[in-house]
């Protein structure tokens, strides 16, 4: 048997709602991307090294804190 709560819309409204990110956190995660983005296509190209990217990887987790630095891989 399979039980369900009746809620009032009010209630169920509020669950709904989303939660935004403001302009800066937005300009932090696209200031984040770029640079790895660009990381990528300097390590494909032999500019920079495996260590050198690790290293800059690193630096840019500390100075963007992209909101999923959390659960990213650890970079040995």
């Amino acid at each position: 048997m399979q039980i369900t709560k009746i809620t009032d819309k009010q209630d169920l409204l509020l669950n709904l709602k989303r939660k935004y990110l403001s302009a800066e956190a937005l300009q932090r995660e696209f200031d984040y991307y770029r640079a790895e983005k660009l990381l990528h296509q300097m390590l494909d190209k032999g500019l920079i090294s495996k260590e050198e990217f690790n290293k800059i990887m690193l630096l840019n987790r500390e100075t963007f804190s992209p909101m999923l630095a959390q659960i990213m891989p650890d970079i040995p």
